[in-house]
Parts: structure tokens; C-alpha cells; sequence
């Protein structure tokens, strides 16, 4: 008896490879226990970026086919094919305020290459002590900071990976803590009505640990013994902290253009189920209707099934429009986190052929 094996194909392979990949990750998302809230660095590494992720409840895992890939999965940026800048800024929780600059340029044949900058912020405040509880005249500040460079390639017309590198430091006062992470992404596109899968890891690094001449003090390493030197220099050691480690695995369908073809108008649906390393699973959904890709009207739920939460209902507009040749994509979303109130977020990408 014969039996002929017929190689599969580098497209096949792709395929199959992303399909197993996409549903071990689906198997191990839901397996944590314990929520850990509160014991990672860098927190603001988990503010979304882009008013129309924002919009649609961050279901952006599989939609992220701009320079908004640069945050959400970089595996996006391959499927680019003109110059993109992202500008973002606007006042966050607690008086806080909150930056983000991002740029993916695409060469032909080799992938695209994006950077980004983000910068989180607050008013200076008065420094107090026992002694002067209305205030010595010194300011005290707090600041966050992480910025990257990205990589993407389509490795076929169906399947795309992509990654990125950061440098991320917070400060409080005359102290810092400084680290590096990773991101990795994924996306494929399937056979049956162009059905998008997704999945990315963000922050994945080491852990971050304050340091700096406001943790020196001066310390009696032996108060038992009455000649020695009560005034030795010394430092505090503070804990150690992991990054806020996110993971992502996303789908997405086009519900007009690819299921009715229809040309002028498209209804895009997203789910996201989010696996983070200091909190309980939860899923985000979205949804965006689009007029011949000029406008488009937004709706999304944020953190569904995450207990104690802060997000919920988020709505949004958006205009793409083309000025003297350049490329104006404004966004606008409002979003809203509970009992910290309501925000009002925008971002404009401007695109250069």
C-alpha cells in the first residue's frame, strides 16, 4: 500500500500556526485566581491610546491597522502603506494629564518602523512635613515616561508579526525607577469573510524598584553598643515591582463590506478578552459604523465581567478627511470610568502619501 504525503504549504503552515497559537491563548486566559490589584510599576503603560480604540471600548487587539499599532498590537504596522503621525493629549484622572506621539513610516519590501513617546504628568505640589505641615516652599514632582521603537512585517498577505522595544522611568521627586520591556503581536486574516484574529503581550520585562538620595538616611546599625557611630550613611531598599503585563486576544468581522458587499457603508464588531498580570480577566466590545469612510459613529463597553470595575459605556465620532494632500484623521471619544468620571479624549493622525 502506498500512502502519498503532500507537503503543506509556507501559506497553509502560517495559517495553521496562527490558528493554534490563537487558541492555546484562549485556553489559558481565563486560569487566574487571584486579582493582584496594585502590586505592578508603571501603570500608565495600560492607558489606550487613540480616540477611536477609546470609542470602541479598546476592542482594538485586530483594528489596529495605523500608528495607533505602535500601543495596542505592532503587528499592525504591516499593513500600512503611507506615513502616519498620531498626536494625543488630554487631562486624565485626579489632575493628571497625558501624552502620546507616535510615528510608523512603511518601506517597501523591508516592513514598517514606528516610534512612539508617552508622557504622563501632574501639577507640582507642596512638600510637608511634621515639622512645617503648611508647607516648606519646595514643589514636589511625579512624572511618568516610556518611550520605543517598533517593527512589523507581513510575512503573507494573511498573516503579519510585529514587535516593539521600550525604555519606560517614573520619578517622584529625587527618585526614579527605570526598566525596559517588550511587546509581540500578532494578526491574521482568515479565508472566511476576511474574520480577523488577533493577539499581543505588552510590558513584558523586568521588574522596577525605586532608587535615589530621597531613600538615604542615616541609621545605628548597632543601638545595643554605646561607642559606635550612630549616624552611618544608608540607603532604603524599596520592593521590587513587576510591569503591568498585558494579554490580548482579539476578533473582529467587517459585517457589510464583507458579508453584504456593500461598498458605501461597513459595520465593523470587536471583542477583546484581556488577560492582565495585576487584575481579573475581563472583555472589552466595540462597534463603528462608517459612511464611505469619511464618517464614522462609535460605540463600545469597556472591562465587562471584571469585578470592582471602573469602566463601562464608551461612544465616539470620527472624520478622515484629505487637506492639499495630507491626510487628517480626527477622533473623538468619551468614555466613562465610574466614580472617577467621565473623559473626553481626542487624537489626530495626520498621513503623508
Amino acid at each position: 500500500m502506498t500512502v502519498n504525503i503532500r507537503p503543506i504549504g509556507k501559506k497553509r503552515f502560517v495559517s495553521l500556526v496562527a490558528l493554534i497559537l490563537f487558541f492555546l491563548c484562549q485556553q489559558s486566559l481565563f486560569a487566574q485566581k487571584v486579582s493582584r490589584v496594585g502590586t505592578s510599576a508603571a501603570t500608565f503603560l495600560k492607558i489606550g491610546v487613540g480616540a477611536r480604540a477609546l470609542a470602541m471600548g479598546e476592542a482594538y487587539t485586530t483594528l489596529a491597522e495605523d500608528v495607533t499599532a505602535t500601543y495596542w498590537n505592532p503587528s499592525g504596522l504591516s499593513l500600512m502603506n503611507s506615513k502616519q503621525f498620531l498626536f494625543t493629549h488630554y487631562n486624565y484622572i485626579a489632575d493628571l494629564y497625558f501624552d502620546y506621539v507616535a510615528m510608523a513610516i512603511p518601506f517597501r519590501g523591508v516592513g514598517t518602523f514606528g516610534f512612539f513617546i508617552t508622557y504622563l504628568g501632574m501639577p507640582d505640589i507642596e512638600r510637608t512635613t511634621v515639622t512645617e505641615p503648611y508647607g516648606t516652599g519646595e514643589k514636589v514632582s511625579a512624572s511618568s515616561f516610556n518611550m520605543g521603537i517598533s517593527y512589523a512585517r507581513s510575512l503573507t498577505n494573511k498573516f503579519s508579526i510585529g514587535g516593539s522595544f521600550k525604555y519606560i522611568q517614573e520619578n517622584l521627586w529625587h527618585t526614579s525607577a527605570k526598566s525596559f520591556a517588550f511587546d509581540v503581536g500578532l494578526l491574521y486574516r482568515t479565508d472566511f469573510k476576511n474574520i480577523r484574529l488577533g493577539m499581543s503581550i505588552t510590558n513584558f520585562g523586568p521588574s522596577m524598584r525605586l532608587q535615589g538620595r530621597d531613600l538615604l538616611v542615616q541609621h545605628d546599625i548597632d543601638e545595643s553598643s554605646e561607642g559606635n557611630n550612630g549616624n552611618i550613611n544608608a540607603d532604603l531598599k524599596t520592593d521590587d515591582f513587576s510591569l503591568p503585563i498585558l494579554f490580548r486576544v482579539g476578533i473582529s468581522m467587517n459585517i457589510f463590506r464583507d458579508f453584504f458587499n456593500m461598498k458605501n457603508n461597513d459595520l465593523i464588531l470587536a471583542m477583546d478578552a484581556i488577560h492582565p498580570n495585576d487584575n481579573y480577566e475581563y472583555m472589552n466590545f466595540g462597534m463603528e459604523y462608517s459612511f464611505k469612510k469619511i464618517i464614522a459613529l462609535r460605540a463600545g463597553y469597556r472591562e465587562s465581567f471584571l469585578k470592582d470595575r471602573e469602566g463601562g459605556l464608551t461612544y465616539g465620532v470620527g472624520l478622515n478627511l484629505r487637506v492639499m494632500g495630507i491626510g487628517l484623521i480626527m477622533d473623538y471619544a468619551l468614555a466613562d470610568f465610574g466614580r472617577l468620571d467621565t473623559l473626553n479624549k481626542f487624537s489626530l493622525i495626520l498621513e503623508l502619501k
